[in-house]
């Protein structure tokens, strides 16, 4: 690690020791982390990792009872885990946390949830923020070796997303976008040069996070490079084969839908499907991931809303509908 990424880890990594309850696994993530110098307004999002939710809940109470509203802080910890399991997707979210001058957003999630949707996409929600770049800060459960399952399955959706001929920076705005499917936010309250902005200011980490595969699927001959240099171009096997083995590297719960099941109502782990030809595959990708998504923002969106007690789900809101308007006027 570099002198400055060094630097820029210590102090990414300040509230976990003076500020928060000990956690199994962090990772900062967001907007901010692509400035070099954040204005004061912006705000480093955090997904802390907990064996026990319960516990850490009641246990940052005590220590920082401000960073919850006032009806949720009353309720306790009980009440803040049934409603990120009930209502949301796992995941609490405390923002305009104030720290040392600075604002941070910190979400906490159950050790074997974070692994869970990591694996199979259950909910995409995390798993869909962990195939973008992150600085990592505690990793007590080798999340980042996991994770590594991760990207390949967003890789082969993206592949099959894509037309026989792409760039490398299509591949990563195609993996970037996979989470944004069906996001409501995305309507009327993201900015809609967020996937752009996001490769663009992170285009190293994403080569350093995705290369490795790309020469896998090389060897495998899926793919074939059609040019050299710090952009290289690609062209994609989309035979009926090779579209076969793509679809099989995704998670069952999308393979489900070839076979026309859901997964709520499985018990064990289904037969490899078969798709017909590249088109069929990239359509039920779209239509699963779209719903996934649609659903999980939805129910993730209306836990925060009942968290904050309004107040602070309209000042967050507010922000986001006002980058999204910028960027749609300028």
């Amino acid at each position: 690690m570099r002198p400055v990424e060094a630097a820029r880890a210590v102090e990414l990594a300040g509230p976990l020791g003076e500020l928060l309850p000990p956690v199994d696994f962090c990772c900062a993530y967001g907007s901010t982390l692509l400035h070099a110098r954040p204005d004061a307004a912006s705000m480093v999002d955090y997904i802390l990792g907990v064996s026990d939710p319960l516990q850490w809940h009641s246990e940052n109470l005590e220590r920082n009872p401000a960073h919850y509203s006032g009806w949720m802080a009353r309720l306790g910890g009980s009440a803040i885990t049934r409603l990120a399991d009930s209502v949301g997707v796992g995941v609490y979210f405390n923002p305009f946390v104030e720290w040392r001058g600075k604002r941070i957003k910190y979400g906490v999630v159950r050790m074997k949830d974070l692994a869970m949707d990591v694996l199979t996409w259950d909910q995409f929600y995390l798993s869909g923020r962990l195939q973008k770049p992150v600085h990592l800060l505690v990793d007590n459960w080798d999340i980042s070796k996991v994770n590594t399952i991760n990207l390949k399955m967003a890789t082969s959706a993206s592949l099959l997303l894509l037309p026989a001929d792409f760039t490398e920076y299509d591949l990563y705005a195609q993996i970037c976008s996979l989470s944004y499917m069906g996001d409501l936010r995305m309507l009327f309250a993201e900015d809609k040069n967020k996937v752009k902005k996001i490769v663009e200011g992170s285009f190293q980490s994403f080569q350093l996070m995705y290369r490795p595969l790309i020469q896998e699927y090389i060897a495998e001959g899926l793919l074939k490079t059609s040019s050299f240099g710090p952009q290289k171009a690609f062209q994609q096997d989309c035979g009926s084969s090779a579209t076969n083995e793509l679809f099989s590297y995704l998670p069952w719960t999308i393979q489900m839908r070839m076979q026309g099941r859901f997964a709520s109502n499985y018990k064990e782990m289904p037969t490899r499907a078969v798709v017909s030809s590249k088109d069929v595959a990239a359509t039920c990708v779209r239509k699963a991931l779209r719903r996934r998504v649609m659903v999980s923002s939805a129910r993730q969106a209306m836990s925060g809303l009942l968290a904050s007690g309004g107040a602070v789900a309209v000042r967050y809101l507010g922000k986001k509908m006002s980058k999204a308007w910028k960027s749609r006027t300028i």
